[in-house]
């Protein structure tokens, strides 16, 4: 009997912001181009911005075998791989609007991986928390479950 797979992808509009962000700097370059230093540095930060949109279109968790996978796309700059033996437990949880999108560290509690505020998968590790904003956390948490061993349950939430 062959182990369980999972591969999710989730999509969220975040993505046009950065794009929009970008078109707002080309636009001021091309406004500001008499000046000497100016536009060249809207011209990078445009260039940055739109890779940035590109390669946070979507969030992909999936199975890879020994390990779990979350990558942003589809430019794939972003990606982290947890082994399931480093995986110390799985709850249910919740990101908010003060958890953000993106990849960052969170006060509340380690990382977040994540493109919008809503239901999330909270892996506990030997070295740390990651937490996944995922539209299928229940999928998630108990396909990581059966890698792991264990319940999922319910985040507690910690403030300040």
């Amino acid at each position: 009997m062959s182990e369980p797979s999972y591969h999710h992808t989730q999509k969220a509009p975040w993505f046009l912001l950065l794009f929009a962000l970008a078109a707002l700097f080309f636009t001021v370059a091309w406004v500001t181009k008499a000046e000497p230093v100016v536009p060249a540095i809207l011209l990078v930060s445009g260039l940055l911005m739109a890779m940035l949109g590109y390669s946070m279109q979507h969030l992909t968790v999936s199975d890879e075998g020994d390990r779990l996978a979350i990558s942003f796309g589809p430019l794939p700059l972003f990606r982290r791989r947890i082994r399931y033996d480093d995986i110390t437990g799985v709850q249910i949880g919740r990101t908010t609007i003060m958890d953000g999108w993106g990849i960052h560290w969170s006060p509340w509690g380690g990382w977040v991986w994540s493109l919008s505020a809503g239901k999330s998968v909270v892996i506990r590790r030997r070295r740390g928390v990651i937490k996944v904003g995922t539209d299928d956390a229940e999928g998630l948490a108990e396909f990581l479950t059966s890698r792991t061993g264990g319940q999922p349950r319910p985040a507690t939430i910690h403030r300040g």
